[in-house]
């Protein structure tokens, strides 16, 4: 599935990705909905009708992901309203696995997530994902998301990867195609981010439900590198 001789650096999405997505799901779909109803005093249906709609219309822009924007928007401690769901933080059950073999090959491995920076901290006070990755990027520092050509600009110069022997791992479909537009080389899909709903389907790209079936290439190529 993937040429990993030819990687060097992997650079892997959080949410959906490491995480399963059900968590930020059920939040921004169900729970601050009802959370935002109680407090503003309209109904649970107008909340989640009026918040769906500007998601759709912030979607793929930093305040679709930024929790400051949010919390002004509406009034509300928007991470104290996630902590209440905290226990629906999860790691998918394949990736301490999947991370530790990638470790141990000791290539260049950075999370890049478009959350913000408050929900990258709650998360990994929830999860041992500090455990595995060193390096921990919120776009928020760049100011611009993994939808816009300027993050992968401002990434590479960031992090000096090359686009030919990188790896790129995300759940959506827009933000492969971003990457794939920048020059990276080796892209895979997540297909299954979020355990509670079905699989999704990827046709222009390679795509994984579980990471295990990764393993035995990842550690071949890291027998293959130790004998070079």
């Amino acid at each position: 599935m993937l040429q990993w001789s030819e990687i060097d650096t992997v650079l892997l999405d959080m949410d959906g990705t490491l995480l399963d997505l059900h968590f930020d799901n059920y939040f921004w779909q169900q729970h601050l909905p009802l959370r935002w109803a109680e407090i503003s005093g309209i109904s649970p249906q107008q909340a989640a009708a009026e918040l769906a709609e500007e998601y759709q219309r912030l979607q793929g822009k930093l305040e679709w992901y930024c929790l400051d924007y949010w919390g002004k928007r509406l009034q509300l401690p928007i991470t104290e309203l996630k902590r209440e769901i905290i226990n629906k933080i999860q790691m998918r059950a394949d990736v301490p696995a999947f991370l530790t073999a990638l470790k141990a090959t000791g290539r260049h491995i950075v999370l890049v997530t478009n959350a913000h920076p408050d929900s990258l901290s709650l998360k990994l006070e929830r999860t041992d994902l500090a455990n595995y990755i060193e390096e921990l990027i919120s776009t928020h520092e760049f100011s611009v998301t993994k939808e816009s050509q300027l993050l992968w600009q401002k990434l590479q110069q960031r992090l000096g990867f090359d686009v030919n022997r990188t790896l790129f791992v995300d759940d959506s479909l827009v933000i492969l195609q971003a990457a794939e537009q920048f020059g990276i080389k080796h892209l895979l899909a997540v297909a299954n981010p979020d355990s509670q709903k079905p699989h999704n389907n990827f046709s222009d790209y390679a795509a994984v439900t579980d990471y295990h079936q990764l393993l035995p290439a990842i550690y071949e190529s890291r027998h293959q590198k130790f004998n070079e």
